[in-house]
């Protein structure tokens, strides 16, 4: 059975803040297990077992039932095509990395909510007030400004990191179609099977042995992936994808926040300023949702 569209009421949405704001938060832990991970694991190894982890976790939860809903989905096909974006994603920012520095990949990347945003519009059709805009705007102001990327150039590297952005972007805007047409549950059955195939092919060749304090990362990141993912897919069900695009900008915050816990990282002035603008762009998001005029469902 297909899960019920939430109606969209002030209460929901709000709801939807919260949980894709929490969702983020959960994914700002996760790349920082991640990025322990990657320096002696291969990312596809990280990719299977993060799978994997969430897989049990669902069959726990659902059990063979879950397994025949899944098999049977309408949106098994979308949701193969949102998993095939997010990997074409990873494997261009991954490979950016390799030639960048983190405040320019997060910069670069962080064009993605005004990406979502204007395909809010042409793809879902959504009516997107001023209000929306200039948060978005006001979000990605503040990221430029805590990363000061004025030097780049149009690279490779960024071009890469340009297309993982606009990957990621319209792997949101078919999330918002397909969170309105199956249970979330299910979602994450189907997201994380293709997942588990397509790392597992390389994996054959690349295999590394973990140690102790590595099978418990690879758990760590696959219990946080799972609840992330719970949540963004919760989240989209109950708020439009113009809506909850500017609080993945929080995610700055928090990176550079867990940068300084476990790298000892000091964050300059800069990102202190551009933290504030978006922690503004966020309550400015929130106030324009709390204020603004509904219709009144029917009875």
């Amino acid at each position: 059975m297909s899960a019920v569209p939430i109606p969209e009421t002030r209460d929901h949405v709000l709801a939807g803040i919260m949980l894709t704001s929490v969702a983020y938060f959960v994914f700002t832990l996760h790349d920082a297990v991640v990025k322990l991970l990657v320096a002696s694991t291969p990312v596809w190894q990280v990719l299977f077992f993060r799978s994997v982890t969430i897989l049990i976790g669902c069959l726990i939860l659902g059990g063979r039932p879950l397994c025949v809903e899944a098999a049977r989905s309408p949106v098994m096909k979308p949701m193969f095509l949102r998993s095939f974006l997010i990997l074409v994603a990873w494997l261009c920012y991954y490979t950016a990395a390799r030639y960048l520095q983190l405040a320019e990949l997060t910069t670069i990347y962080y064009a993605a909510p005004v990406m979502v945003t204007a395909m809010s519009v042409f793809v879902l059709k959504e009516q997107v007030p001023p209000v929306r805009w200039a948060a978005v705007f006001i979000g990605f102001a503040g990221v430029y400004l805590a990363c000061d990327p004025a030097t780049l150039g149009l690279s490779i590297p960024v071009l890469l990191v340009l297309a993982a952005a606009f990957m990621w972007g319209l792997s949101i805007v078919l999330l918002r179609k397909i969170a309105l047409q199956e249970k979330t549950i299910v979602q994450m059955v189907l997201n994380n099977s293709f997942f588990l195939v397509t790392a597992g092919v390389p994996l054959v060749y690349l295999w590394h042995t973990p140690d102790l304090l590595e099978i418990l990362l690879l758990l760590g990141a696959g219990t946080l992936a799972g609840i992330a993912q719970f949540t963004l897919f919760q989240g989209m069900k109950r708020a439009e994808a113009s809506i909850v695009a500017t609080f993945e900008y929080t995610g700055l915050v928090w990176a550079f926040l867990l940068g300084y816990l476990i790298w000892a990282d000091i964050p300059r002035h800069e990102v202190f300023l551009g933290a504030s603008l978006i922690i503004g762009a966020g309550l400015l998001m929130i106030a324009g949702e709390h204020f603004r005029k509904r219709p009144t469902p029917e009875k």
